[in-house]
């Protein structure tokens, strides 16, 4: 099991809860700033998970165009329904986020000096 599905069996559920506005603002004084490293982090997990699936799905690839061939895979089924039953990846880097399990890190140089 990878890495980043460990880690959403142990601390991550999959319904969408409301967060304080507040409490995600205060990690980086900015509620905008703080929303784009969510969206950041979100976007890095969806290609992972993306990434795990396609590779876990390749096994079951058949390469030739025949329509006898086509036949379904209950393996095949099951690994997409768990992919499907995790949790959205921008829920998951939001619970990251306010858990400080993410870096950021802020480029103070002012670039239009």
């Amino acid at each position: 099991m990878s890495k980043l599905r460990r880690q959403l069996s142990v601390n991550t559920l999959n319904t969408v809860e409301t967060k304080s506005l507040l409490d995600i603002k205060s990690r980086t004084g900015n509620l905008y700033e703080s929303i784009a490293i969510i969206a950041k982090r979100a976007n890095q997990i969806n290609i992972v998970i993306k990434e795990e699936l396609h590779n876990k799905l390749e096994e079951f690839a058949s390469h030739t165009d025949s329509l006898e061939e086509i036949h379904e895979n209950k393996e095949q089924i099951e690994i997409s329904k768990a992919y499907e039953k995790m949790p959205n990846p921008a829920i998951l880097a939001t619970q990251e986020f306010l858990d400080e399990k993410i870096y950021y890190r802020k480029n103070d140089d002012d670039l239009f000096r």
